[in-house]
């Protein structure tokens, strides 16, 4: 059990209620049984997610559309799970799903963990998805902050000459600012 499981698993122990069926699912080898448990009627949120994030991380592409719900829940916990799944997925779908998510201006609350996600696949739509929820959040009473700087510091690591007018923008933000320079001088000279 790698570390982000063993945090899943203890997260949801307590709304699972320890029950039998928590510990089969944490438990089993049965893909089949696991995906089962995607599609079937009136099952909790905790057994999706225990079975989309063990076939999202064993590469199995039934989790993909559970686990982009996920990523796009309330709770910052389950998107950090469905973030790391998704990773590991290999879903050439994942890409364009965080994209779409981290752009869409009525989820931006949200959008935190899809581009970290983003930042992580160093997929072709990542930069391109980066600049954009950027740019929309360099209003100076954007309380979305901290998304904007995760937009910032994946640009940097990204380092794609692309951004540089977008990081320019960013650097008279207080809290932008410094992550901004930063991540200027990890772009390469044009």
């Amino acid at each position: 059990m790698d570390e982000e499981f063993r945090s899943l698993a203890h997260r949801l122990a307590d709304e699972a209620g320890k029950s039998a069926e928590y510990r089969r699912l944490l438990a089993t080898e049965d893909d089949e049984e696991l995906a089962g448990v995607l599609v079937e009627r009136e099952r909790p949120l905790w057994a999706r997610e225990i079975a989309a994030y063990r076939l999202g991380c064993g590469g199995d592409r039934r989790a993909f559309e559970t686990l982009v719900l996920l990523l796009n829940h309330r709770d910052p916990e389950r998107c950090v799970s469905a973030a790391h799944a998704l990773a590991r997925l290999g879903d050439p779908r994942t890409p364009r799903a965080a994209a779409a998510l981290a752009t869409n201006s009525l989820r931006t609350a949200y959008a935190l963990h899809p581009v970290l996600l983003l930042t992580e696949l160093r997929a072709p739509e990542s930069v391109p998805a980066l600049v954009s929820t950027l740019r929309r959040l360099l209003g100076p009473d954007e309380v979305h902050w901290r998304v904007a700087l995760a937009c910032v510091e994946g640009l940097g690591r990204l380092g794609d000459v692309q951004a540089r007018p977008v990081l320019e923008a960013a650097l008279p933000h207080p809290r932008l600012g410094s992550a901004a320079e930063q991540a200027l001088r990890r772009l390469p000279a044009d």
